[in-house]
């Protein structure tokens, strides 16, 4: 069951990425780039996390590549939104 449900929110941050950047592609609105390569890392996250916890034994863990994974998606959107502030 936890399986469907990561898979779940993997597909959810995927479709959010791709809605935000065909957004960007037609309005060329920066902050809604910014906010689909946040979700894109989001999405690897996830990917990372189903990883984790469906397909490596207990004795792998990959909590700190997920975590620096977030960590990095938070700060391209952090960037997005000092960059974009001055305009």
């Amino acid at each position: 069951m936890s399986a469907i449900i990561y898979g779940l929110c993997a597909l959810t941050a995927l479709g959010c990425a791709i809605l935000l950047l065909r957004g960007y592609r037609r309005s060329r609105y920066r902050l809604l780039f910014w906010s689909g390569l946040c979700f894109a890392g989001l999405t690897l996250n996830n990917l990372l996390l189903v990883i984790d916890k469906v397909a490596l034994p207990p004795e792998q863990d990959l909590a700190v590549a997920r975590t620096l994974v977030a960590l990095g998606s938070m700060i391209i959107l952090l960037f997005g939104l000092i960059w974009d502030s001055d305009s």
